[in-house]
């Protein structure tokens, strides 16, 4: 973030949940650094405090509140506390997400698809519910994070895929019903983020080459990426933007994937860094393809010879 000079936020106070780590924090410290008081609700009181105190060294006002989102009676009292030390709110992002266990649906509890439910949808929900009254007053906007998950899926992730599709209807519903109010709604669906340098404590990434290239942009998603996104969306100059969704990951979305030569060729070269490695794997490729029409010219010559015994002997 060095060198950001945009103050666009300036006077204005913004909840970010989930911002102690992870993209909720890189969104947190955008919008603080872009002239915001940044109240982060979030359930790691540890990792809440570290964050407050790094945003305190950069002279950025933060404040950190207890809150699991999924429960209504702490984020009435939560978000009623940021609207009394503050004096009001104008932005909200709802970021506070669990994950998958990655079990098959006939290996999924109850238990598991409720809690992924009750954070990653009723929570966004619980909290747009308590905010409204707040930001109503002179409008607002409310940031919804979504994944690509919500768009296409890889197997057993049910229970996540179907939160964080939730969110996008969400996110257009509440976009018409809260237009009386000039409140704005929008979502933002982040792929692949690796989020290690945001974590408590943070971590170096153990990124690939392999990772970034199957990028058509190059790289791996940073949480950086998603928070100018929604600095962009959250101000002014995105005032006429509602009810919408934007994809940001590196255009992953976007690229028809098959699994073919050229693709068997890069990944054989990439993983262990040999970039001869691929050309070599090609031509065994290219001799088993020469082989296997050698042994299906030889098949059908058989069955053509015996053929003929049969006809000659009859």
């Amino acid at each position: 973030m060095k060198g950001f000079s945009l103050k666009r936020f300036e006077g204005k106070t913004c909840i970010v949940t989930g911002g102690a780590k992870g993209i909720g924090a890189a969104i947190a410290w955008r919008l603080e650094f872009e002239g915001c008081n940044v109240a982060v609700l979030d359930i790691d009181e540890e990792a809440g405090a570290y964050r407050v105190g790094e945003l305190a060294k950069a002279g950025i006002r933060a404040r950190f509140y207890r809150v699991d989102v999924s429960n209504e009676e702490q984020v009435f009292k939560g978000v009623g506390n940021v609207y009394a030390d503050f004096g009001g709110v104008n932005v909200l992002v709802n970021n506070a997400g669990t994950g998958f266990t990655g079990r098959s649906i006939g290996e999924q509890s109850i238990e598991e698809w409720r809690s992924i439910i009750d954070v990653n949808l009723t929570g966004p929900w619980l909290c747009s519910k308590h905010v409204v009254k707040y930001v109503k007053k002179a409008g607002g906007v409310i940031v919804n994070i979504a994944s690509t998950r919500a768009l296409q899926s890889e197997p057993n992730t049910e229970p996540y895929s179907a939160s964080k599709g939730g969110i996008l209807a969400l996110t257009h519903s509440l976009a018409i019903s809260l237009a009386k109010y000039r409140i704005r709604v929008l979502a933002v669906s982040p792929g692949w983020i690796d989020t290690s340098e945001w974590q408590f404590p943070p971590r170096k990434p153990s990124l690939t080459r392999l990772d970034h290239e199957r990028h058509p942009a190059g790289r791996v998603g940073r949480p950086e990426d998603v928070a100018s996104l929604v600095a962009f969306q959250a101000s002014d100059e995105a005032g006429w933007m509602t009810g919408v969704n934007v994809v940001v990951d590196g255009g992953v979305t976007s690229r028809m994937v098959y699994l073919d030569e050229e693709m068997i060729k890069q990944a054989s070269s990439i993983i262990p860094g040999d970039p001869g490695l691929g050309d070599a794997v090609m031509r065994l490729v290219s001799k088993a393809k020469e082989d296997k029409a050698v042994l299906e010219k030889n098949k059908d010559n058989a069955h053509g010879a015996v053929g003929r015994i049969i006809t000659s002997e009859a």
